[in-house]
């Protein structure tokens, strides 16, 4: 008979999600920033295109794909049955 293993998700504490966060945030504050607080002069300086706008965008969308990835294939880390005795000597 062969032995199970418990697995438990990583959850919060998967890298992915903290990629995935951290990156979404960036690409909030990009796109807030490129519709609400730029001006003419710093879209002369890009030939026109808004490029907060684009990247953070871009940003959101790579966000998305990380914590969809997180949510369809969650980490798996085996858990012991057994907890070690802190106070045993």
């Amino acid at each position: 008979m062969a032995e199970s293993t418990k697995t438990a998700t990583a959850g919060a504490f998967d890298i992915r999600s903290i990629i995935g966060g951290l990156i979404g945030i960036y690409g909030v504050i990009l796109v807030v920033m490129g519709v609400w607080f730029t001006d003419s002069s710093e879209l002369d300086r890009a030939d026109g295109v808004n490029l907060n706008t684009r990247v953070g965008i871009g940003l959101l969308v790579f966000a998305a794909i990380m914590i969809a990835w997180v949510v369809l294939r969650p980490l798996r880390v085996p858990v012991d049955d057994e907890a070690p005795d802190e106070h045993a000597e």
